[in-house]
């Protein structure tokens, strides 16, 4: 178990998984995000009035979208991971099989797909909050509204720290990524049916 978790550590010290994990966790919960506002619009306009009903089409993307985060991640590492192994082996002139570079391999496969389930999941659940909420703080339009700016806050949030670490504005990145939202709501208000 120490060495699992020696090994978890090494990994998380490198810069490529760190930004590797990122990318995928700030990806998928943009899309997490701009799926869980496009239930709630679409399940208002489609007449649900019960916010606990809305909460569990969103749980339902939130299952779909972590299991895509979660295995499509682990296959896609699987496969790069094979794919380098492979490449340092004919290098090396050596079976890499069972050592250190697999193992770490592995582990930074495992930090990838956590990250990648963990950013949908996330940003789902706190834009449905408001929405379990119905009935008891929110009418099912306030719990609506309230989800989109939910949604809202957590792309521009997504903007912010991409900005952090690419040093632009802040508020400029957190408005490009916010305004997807609207995009979103917008769009599926003024989709027929």
């Amino acid at each position: 178990m120490r060495a699992r978790i020696a090994r978890l550590r090494r990994v998380l010290e490198k810069e490529d998984v760190r930004s590797i994990s990122r990318r995928y966790f700030i990806a998928n919960g943009f899309d997490g995000t701009l799926t869980s506002i496009g239930v709630v619009v679409g399940a208002y306009l489609s007449g649900i009035d019960d916010g606990l009903t809305a909460v569990a089409i969103g749980v339902g993307a939130a299952v779909g979208l972590g299991t895509s985060g979660v295995w499509s991640v682990w296959e896609i590492e699987r496969a790069e991971a094979r794919a380098e192994r492979h490449r340092l082996e004919r290098a090396m002139l050596t079976e890499l099989e069972d050592t250190r570079v697999q193992r770490e391999g592995r582990a930074a496969q495992i930090v990838h797909a956590v990250a990648s389930a963990s950013g949908p999941l996330l940003a789902i659940t706190l834009t449905l909050v408001p929405l379990a909420l119905e009935g008891i703080v929110f009418t099912m339009l306030e719990a609506v509204i309230a989800s989109i700016v939910v949604g809202i806050l957590i792309l521009s949030t997504f903007g912010v720290y991409l900005a952090s670490i690419s040093r632009q504005r802040w508020y400029v990145a957190a408005v490009r990524m916010g305004l997807a939202g609207l995009v979103v709501a917008g769009i599926n208000v003024l989709l027929p049916g």
